[in-house]
Order: C-alpha cells, then structure tokens, then sequence
C-alpha cells in the first residue's frame, strides 16, 4: 500500500469521523437510516480507532510503564473505541460520549 493511498484512507476516516459529530440520538434508534449510518460509517471508524489506539498504546507503553498509567493508556486508545464497535446498541451514537 502506497503512502498517498494511505494518507487518502486515513484523511477519508477522519472527515467521516468528524462529520458524524453532530449526529444526536436520544437512545437505540430505531430510524432505520441512522441504523445503516452506524453500520456503514461509524463502526467501520470505530474499529479504524481501535486498531490504531493499538498501534498508539504499543507506541506509548513505554512511557506508560514508567508513568505507572498503563491502565489509563489502554482505556482511552484500545478498551473505549473497542466498546463502541462491539458492545454499543445499534444505532445509539449517543452512546460514543461514554466510551
């Protein structure tokens, strides 16, 4: 995979990221285009975040291990967006506030 192919992928994730901020939903919507909107577009994202939180958490671990924030680090860049592709109800985007 190319450099410029790369860049093109990760420039696409982060507009859609930050295009779908504004979605709010009051719980697990049952509107069937927000559904296919967070089967499309938000949790392919959210599995883009968790496996380059990956890739961040090895990166930083060691500076987590000498900070003594080990746990900390794996919440906010590997368990967070985990939860919100696998353990998230389908079409609550109000629910990526918490993870």
């Amino acid at each position: 995979m190319t450099v410029s192919m790369k860049r093109h992928i990760m420039i696409t994730v982060c507009v859609l990221v930050f295009s779908l901020a504004g979605i709010h939903s009051s719980s697990a919507s049952t509107d069937p285009a927000l559904i296919a909107a967070d089967i499309i577009v938000v949790r392919p994202a959210c599995f883009v975040a968790t496996i380059l939180g990956s890739v961040f958490f090895v990166v930083a671990l060691p500076v987590a291990a000498t900070s003594g924030s080990i746990h900390r680090a794996a919440d906010a860049l590997v368990v967070g967006p985990a939860n919100a592709t696998f353990k998230r109800p389908l079409g609550d985007i109000d629910a990526l506030v918490d993870f």
